[in-house]
């Protein structure tokens, strides 16, 4: 790391712009800035399922891993041209997705985010990470973006929803499912 932070704030961004990694200015609300930003949330949020109680060590090592892919896809957002992630990262995603959907009973309903605090922290991350997934894709509309970055972010949006499935179910919590039967059938129009 080339400059470390001695001084946190620098008024160069009072003005809406934002330095990217390259030194050029954009700005704070640009679709670069947006996708980058919303990783660095996504982040934040699997922060928050690793500070929860019940993680066991194998998704913690997985989501602790994650947060280190996070970091570097973020650079490689905010710096135009920069490729970090790569095709062995989301193949490794896949590979701990299988591992920890296998033991799983299959769905036959939706579930509802919740299941205990750790679960609910992971379904959030998830839903995150789908916007995120979302602002790269609207970013690589207007911008050359590599496949990799939504690709990674989409296998991770599904890791994170079995690993939600995985915490519901060892919180004691259980998965909530959605009661769509809940409502009566709705009366033809007369």
């Amino acid at each position: 790391m080339g400059n470390r932070l001695s001084k946190i704030y620098t008024r160069t961004g009072d003005d809406g712009s934002t330095g990217l990694g390259d030194g050029s200015r954009v700005g704070k609300d640009s679709l670069r800035v947006n996708a980058y930003g919303t990783v660095d949330e996504l982040n934040s949020a699997i922060g928050m399922v690793l500070a929860a109680d019940g993680v066991g060590d194998e998704v913690r090592e997985a989501l602790t891993q994650v947060q280190h892919d996070l970091f570097d896809l973020g650079g490689e957002l905010c710096i135009p041209g920069m490729a970090m992630v790569e095709n062995s990262d989301i193949d490794r995603l896949e590979n701990i997705l299988d591992r920890l959907n296998e033991p799983l009973p299959p769905l036959k309903e939706f579930i509802l985010p919740g299941g205990g605090m750790a679960a609910a922290c992971g379904h959030l991350a998830r839903t995150v990470c789908r916007r995120a997934e979302r602002e790269v894709i609207a970013l690589s509309r207007v911008e050359d973006i590599r496949s990799q970055p939504q690709r990674y972010l989409n296998r991770l949006s599904d890791l994170l929803f079995v690993i939600s499935r995985v915490l519901a179910r060892a919180s004691g919590h259980g998965e909530v499912l959605w009661q769509h039967e809940r409502r009566r059938k709705p009366k033809a129009a007369e």
